[in-house]
């Protein structure tokens, strides 16, 4: 399955951490191990690289793919929010390059039995590591009012409460315990109209909801911005991969923080409260290319953040 992956926007992602020898990289997301392998080639011959994912087969795969450069990298199953742990178990001092490539993998949506896709009738499960209650035991066990602020909130499901209140009239039946089940219950909970003005499926914001609840994503994510300014030497370089809103928005709004961290009166002439900038935005937004998205047609949301580490104290 590793030699199917296409890493998003792989070239764009290499550019912007600009490995070199010598260098330490840290992929929070290992997935299949693509990115980590161009990052690995391209500070040849002495880069190291420390890769993280919570999924066990995700790194059995990013072992196989990266065996030839066993003597440079270290593989832990861990959640990128504990990127600053991790480092300081290594003792190798601070990052030349931080990436993260979030939300779910292709590898993962593929894969047969996680219950993360409606293409097909599986178990709802939708974990991305082996711990924890799953999405069928949250759709059981929540009430109609928190499946509502959940779609709403974790999936911009304008039709929130309608959703919400069809599957807690459906479950009383029978247990909702699959993804074509639910799929099929929040289908029939919208109007057709509703359904023909959709250039998605019906039910994709509320899997996308479940699944961001399931695995703390935005969490995880607030508490990893949280730290990485303390993960970077001075010219480190992170670069962060979201695919929807709700993760680009959390990115953008900490770059632009680090990057003005002034919290004198905007009338004030000189700054008084010498908060200097931790992070300098390096280039404009990215996204892929027409070329790649025809490739890779899940690569089409994609969106590519970068910044560079000042010499400021954390």
């Amino acid at each position: 399955m590793a030699g199917h992956h296409r890493p998003v926007m792989l070239a764009e992602v290499v550019e912007s951490l600009a490995p070199r020898p010598a260098g330490l990289y840290l992929d929070g997301t290992l997935g299949a191990g693509g990115h980590a392998a161009e990052v690995l080639a391209a500070s040849a011959p002495d880069g190291r690289l420390l890769g993280l994912d919570r999924d066990p087969r995700a790194l059995e795969l990013a072992g196989r793919r990266l065996k030839n450069f066993s003597g440079r990298i270290k593989l832990v199953q861990a959640t990128f929010d504990n990127l600053e742990r991790e480092l300081t178990a290594l003792g190798a001092g601070l990052a030349d390059g931080v990436l993260l490539d979030l939300g779910l993998s292709s590898m993962q949506l593929d894969e047969e039995g996680r219950g993360f896709s409606f293409r097909r009738d599986e178990p709802l499960d939708m974990r991305m590591g082996a711990h924890g209650p799953g999405a069928a035991e949250l759709v059981a066990s929540s009430s109609e009012e928190e499946l509502a602020s959940l779609f709403k909130r974790l999936g911009e499901e304008p039709l929130a409460r309608r959703v919400a209140r069809a599957i807690v009239r459906e479950r009383a039946k029978e247990p909702i315990a699959t993804t074509g089940r639910l799929a099929e219950v929040v289908e029939g909970a919208m109007p057709m109209a509703e359904r023909r003005k959709r250039r998605l499926h019906p039910a994709t914001q509320v899997f996308q909801a479940l699944r961001l609840a399931v695995n703390d994503e935005l969490g995880m994510l607030e508490r990893f911005l949280e730290q990485a300014p303390r993960l970077l030497r001075p010219g480190g370089r992170l670069a962060v991969l979201s695919y929807h809103s709700l993760e680009d928005r959390r990115v953008k709004k900490a770059i632009a923080a680090w990057a003005n961290p002034c919290t004198c009166p905007p009338d004030l002439p000189v700054c008084a409260c010498g908060r200097l900038p931790l992070f300098k935005p390096l280039g404009k937004l990215g996204r892929p290319g027409e070329a790649e998205v025809a490739l890779n047609p899940r690569a089409r949301s994609a969106r590519l953040r970068a910044a560079v580490r000042t010499e400021a104290a954390a």
